[in-house]
């Protein structure tokens, strides 16, 4: 909507344009009449559309041709007035004044022009017969206006059409030779209609049109108004009306039907609610809101209702419900767009299914990603699904989070981004790729068949920490060594990739540690791809394990993505932890077989817990349970009775595993450094003879006997 509207009145000499519009401001027809009236300036709150208006007159008699043609460049809307009892000052309007408005005036934007016939109380015929065929050949007329200043007729209705000319303009809907509407009219339209259409069915139903009236001109139709209009439309197009809905060729019926009865400011209520501008573009203050501010060290999340508005519209275009997206339901879903946003290279960026369509996981995914990335871009994209107007928000900003400052994060040694990013180094050749595309369970095989050209340096995903679900960004760093930028550098954790088939890939790892993360509280870790290959020997002064350790960093993890099956996840989720949690020193990451961690893990996969877990699943869970057990006490007692003893059971080894672990420590102490390394029990899985022989202190016969004779009681 424009912020004020200037007025420009031209005509011969005497035709009365001074009085029309003293007459408008006094109420009254003046006495004395000047050569020229000052330019007056009506307030927004009396005008009916809200909106300044500057009316400005001209006089021949006072003003120059130049500043005649500087008037008309400036004016919105441009009245001509002639006396409907001068024939001459009719014949001007087609012999100099239209031309001359013309000329001083753009092409392809030409000014709106009133047509004014004034001292219609000195006649008792009407003009328009003579004036009709001028309007039919002048396309930039709107309308028509007879008038009295001296009766005070149609006064204030020309100053409403001369204001309504600007604000809902005929030219940019409305084709009058060809009586349709013009393409970009259809296609904003369209697009409306897809959007409000909120089941994606084709048909507009009563509950989508009732939104849609409240969301246009906040208020409800009337179930009789609503039959009454899909009565005209039934009457007047084929297919308008379709299961007692409106089809989108009735919907555009509707509008036409609309200005062509001079009620064009239904449409452009309808069009300006939904983003356009006068151009029938949609206005840049729509798609980027100002009122996002993202301060530096911050990051752009996207909120729980943003979340479930992608939801809605991942399940309005997925209608084969596979929860996936096929290449004609993600067009369909970009139809509202002006052009297709996402190329081929966003499938091998996110998760896809066997046929490689992206999923529901993968559609939410690469939204993250952009919100992360490029929040502007994602406001644009959230613009034109409708997002403020469906959820009923002031912008776009509304879905928008942005975190607060990782400084803040890290003094608090806590967290709410949802959101990770970990930048990936790694010389060329070293697996970083196939790191990426493993993290979108895609196997080697599966990683061969894709172009290159359509190969992405980002990938996105879920991971789950602690019961939580957070999305981990990759993104593969080029391997140029002297010109990393600061992007590159910055991230929540540094993944360092080499080859370990190749004795001078670590090399690289471990400049670029040095170089850039060494002092930094960035978390890093050491990746060894390839692990399916032959292990050579890295061609450094320190082992990558001693390299690790010397700067306190986690074991160098193996890593595969050469596998029959999709490949293990377990590291990406160890990466999204340290990602979390960058002040904490983890220890989940290590192998050892000595800390406390590694302990449990053992002990949680031994046999003996494995089979006590099996019997009180079985005793338990598996078992029918009808309305009589939930309702009986015993029952629950049993519950409450096998649910003690196995928490019992798992401290009771848990108090074990620590006093053997401070045993070990006490022994290890009294050991004279030789070669700095002891025997420890390589399997994870541990098994009964295992705990055997690593425990003395908790002999087999013990252990079982005791578990015997706990399932024997329940």
């Amino acid at each position: 909507m424009r912020k004020d509207v200037r007025i420009l009145l031209v005509g011969e000499p005497k035709v009365g344009k001074t009085s029309l519009i003293m007459s408008l401001v006094s109420e009254e027809f003046p006495q004395v009449v000047p050569y020229r009236a000052e330019e007056i300036t009506i307030p927004a709150d009396v005008t009916p559309e809200r909106v300044p208006t500057h009316i400005v007159d001209y006089s021949e008699a006072e003003q120059t041709d130049e500043q005649l043609s500087s008037e008309i460049s400036k004016a919105n809307v441009i009245c001509i007035v002639y006396a409907v009892n001068n024939k001459k000052s009719i014949e001007k309007v087609t012999s100099h004044w239209i031309p001359l408005i013309n000329d001083n005036t753009d092409k392809d934007s030409r000014v709106p022009v009133i047509l004014v016939g004034n001292k219609s109380d000195l006649v008792e015929h009407s003009s328009m017969e003579t004036i009709l065929p001028v309007m039919n050949q002048y396309t930039e007329i709107e309308t028509c206006v007879e008038c009295s200043a001296k009766n005070l007729k149609n006064i204030s209705e020309l100053f409403y059409y001369a204001q309504k000319a600007v604000l809902h303009p005929t030219g940019p809907l409305y084709c009058p030779e060809e009586k349709q509407m013009k393409l970009a009219c259809i296609k904003a339209l369209t697009r409306i209609f897809k959007v409000s259409d909120l089941d994606n069915d084709g048909i507009l139903n009563d509950n989508e049109l009732n939104f849609f009236q409240r969301t246009c001109f906040n208020a409800p139709l009337a179930s009789q108004a609503l039959e009454d209009v899909k009565n005209v439309v039934r009457k007047n197009v084929i297919d308008g009306v379709c299961d007692n809905g409106l089809t989108l060729k009735g919907f555009l019926f509707l509008h036409i039907l609309f200005i062509q009865r001079g009620r064009h400011e239904t449409t452009w209520t309808v069009l300006r609610r939904f983003g356009y501008d006068d151009d029938l573009e949609l206005h840049q203050d729509y798609l980027f809101p100002l009122t996002l501010k993202v301060p530096p060290d911050c990051t752009t999340e996207l909120n729980h209702n943003a979340y479930l508005f992608l939801q809605s519209v991942f399940d309005k275009h997925d209608k084969d419900r596979d929860c996936a997206l096929s290449p004609e339901e993600l067009k369909d879903l970009f139809d509202v767009f002006p052009y297709m946003p996402w190329g081929p290279d966003v499938n091998n960026t996110v998760c896809t299914n066997d046929q490689d369509w992206i999923t529901y996981q993968g559609f939410l995914s690469q939204w993250t990603l952009t919100t992360y990335l490029d929040v502007q871009r994602c406001l644009e994209y959230l613009g034109y699904l409708g997002y403020s107007i469906i959820s009923e928000q002031e912008s776009q900003a509304a879905a928008i989070t942005v975190t607060r400052d990782k400084k803040i994060d890290l003094q608090k040694k806590q967290t709410q981004r949802s959101v990770f990013r970990c930048n990936i180094f790694g010389d060329s050749g070293s697996g970083k790729s196939g790191f990426l595309q493993a993290f979108l369970g895609r196997n080697l095989t599966r990683q061969n068949i894709v172009s290159e050209e359509h190969m992405s340096y980002y990938a996105i995903s879920t991971a789950y920490v602690y019961g939580q679900e957070k999305y981990l960004l990759l993104h593969e760093v080029f391997p140029d060594f002297d010109v990393l930028s600061d992007t590159d550098l910055a991230c929540d954790i540094v993944c360092l990739v080499y080859d370990a088939s190749n004795p001078h890939s670590f090399e690289y790892c471990a400049r670029v540690f040095k170089q850039y993360f060494m002092d930094t509280k960035t978390p890093c870790m050491m990746i060894a791809a390839k692990s399916d290959l032959q292990e050579t020997k890295q061609l450094y002064a320190l082992t990558p394990l001693e390299f690790c350790r010397k700067h306190k960093m986690p074991p160098p993890q193996a890593f595969t993505c050469n596998t029959a099956d999709a490949p293990c996840k377990d590291i990406y989720t160890k990466l999204t932890t340290m990602a979390m949690h960058p002040h904490a020193r983890l220890r989940c990451m290590c192998t050892c077989n000595r800390c406390t961690f590694c302990h449990l893990q053992n002990f949680i996969n031994s046999e003996l817990v494995q089979t006590v877990k099996a019997k009180l699943y079985t005793a338990i869970l598996s078992r029918h349970v009808t309305q009589a057990d939930l309702k009986s006490s015993t029952f629950w007692l049993r519950v409450s009775v096998g649910a003690t003893v196995f928490a019992v059971l798992g401290f009771a080894m848990y108090r074990v595993l620590l006093k053997q672990r401070s045993t070990q420590r006490v022994q290890a102490s009294s050991v004279q450094s030789g070669s700095g390394t002891c025997w420890q029990p390589t399997a994870r899985s541990w098994t009964l003879t295992s705990w055997r022989f690593y425990w003395p202190s908790l002999t087999a016969t013990q252990t079982e006997r005791s578990a015997t004779r706990t399932l024997s009681t329940w």
